[in-house]
Order: structure tokens, then sequence, then C-alpha cells
């Protein structure tokens, strides 16, 4: 009995352990993308991640920290629009081709100046 007790409350733990993780591991609701003359992108984070649900869809490009982008770029690591021709517009566009759910497709739809 106090062995059973034990095994539930060891994963017990573990779960709840698990669940702090994933809830402090998933970045900003949304986040302003500094983007020089075309000017700032509006990124709905959590949007994407509720839509995508696999992280690594956008993060094997770019490690998961702020101002990994820009850094990046001015490490000359990362190309200029790297990130939004292969992953936003790719994604965007094969998704409304799709007849699915998508975002914008145009630069201007994204970028305020």
């Amino acid at each position: 009995m106090r062995s059973g007790m034990i095994l539930f409350i060891s994963v017990a733990m573990v779960w709840i352990a698990g669940l702090s993780l994933a809830e402090t591991n998933n970045g900003a609701k949304e986040m302003v993308i500094p983007s020089g003359n075309q000017g700032d992108v509006r990124f709905p984070h959590h949007q994407h991640q509720e839509a995508l649900k696999d992280c690594m869809l956008c993060h094997d490009l770019f490690p998961q920290q702020a101002g990994s982008i820009q850094d990046l770029k001015q490490k000359g690591t990362l190309a200029q629009k790297q990130v939004m021709n292969k992953l936003c517009v790719k994604c965007h566009k094969a998704r409304k081709d799709a007849g699915e759910k998508s975002g914008p497709v145009t630069c201007t739809q994204c970028h305020a100046k």
C-alpha cells in the first residue's frame, strides 16, 4: 500500500512539473519583430502555437529566445527575408491553397509602418 502511494505521488509530481515547464516555455502571447524600413511585424505567437502544435516547424531555423531572429541577422547567419519567405508566407499560402484558415500572404498585411 505504501509503495503504491509513493509511486502515485512520484508520478503526480512529474506530471505537475511537466505542466509547469510547458506553461513557462510558451514565450510571449504576442511579439513585435523589428523589421527595418518595411515596418515592424506584430506576431501572434500563441495563435501560431495553437494552430501548428509543433514549435520546431519554426524554431529549427532560430532558437526559442527573445531577439534571436535579430541576433542571427546581425551575425549574418540568417538572411534578411529567410524567416518570412521560408516559413511565414510559404505556410500561409499552402494553408490558403488547401482551403484552410491562413494568415497574410503579402508584405503589407504584416509590416506596419
